[in-house]
């Protein structure tokens, strides 16, 4: 399927789901984060090619969710970082909608935080940006993905600019309510694809 078709179809499916749902998937997606890629007993031939635990990880990004588009609830793992691996600095974006870009900046309990346009929440003071090149991993946001590790987003291509920015061993790691679809039909030599992507079921390694 094409991505307008699949944008169509996952839109009208997140819109079913109620807040219960949502939060429990947000849960498991979650805890499938932290399990997976910040337990140091746990040897994976993936993870063991960049990150093998937290204590590699200085500079973690993440989206944060749009409420009213029933999002992956990402603030379970933003609180979770904070409060049991300090040494990892949470960065979020602001978008410039005058150059389709994202600026990225450092995500403390003390950030305040509006809504964007689109209902993001981003920091209302960006300070001193962080480099694209400084991240070690990033949360990518989705509507779905296939199984060679493509996603389908809103169609802004604001992601796919900042990834590419990005070095080619910080981890694309996305996140998805629902499990993955076979083929995305009509990706594009511009789309960066993922490395990794959690559903509530499993970690999907590319």
């Amino acid at each position: 399927m094409t991505k307008t078709e699949l944008r169509k179809r996952f839109l009208a499916r997140r819109r079913a789901l109620s807040a219960e749902d949502v939060t429990k998937r947000s849960e498991q997606i979650a805890n499938g984060f932290f399990d997976y890629f910040f337990n140091s007993g746990r040897v994976d031939q993936y993870v063991g090619l960049a990150l093998a635990n937290a204590t590699n990880c200085v500079y973690l990004h993440t989206f944060l969710p749009i409420q009213r588009q029933n999002e992956v609830n990402t603030w379970l793992i933003v609180h979770r970082a904070w409060q049991a691996f300090p040494q990892v600095r949470v960065v979020a974006s602001v978008t410039d909608i005058t150059t389709n870009r994202l600026t990225h900046c450092l995500l403390t309990p003390q950030t305040e935080l509006r809504e964007n346009r689109w209902g993001i929440p981003e920091p209302i003071s960006v300070g001193q940006p962080i480099n694209p090149e400084d991240l070690d991993m990033v949360l990518v946001p989705l509507l779905t993905f296939d199984q060679r590790g493509h996603r389908v987003g809103y169609g802004k291509g604001y992601y796919d600019r900042f990834l590419s920015e990005c070095r080619p061993d910080c981890l694309k790691i996305g996140l998805s309510l629902f499990e993955p679809v076979k083929l995305i039909s009509d990706t594009e030599p511009s789309d960066v694809a993922l490395n990794f992507c959690i559903d509530p079921e499993q970690v999907h390694a590319f």
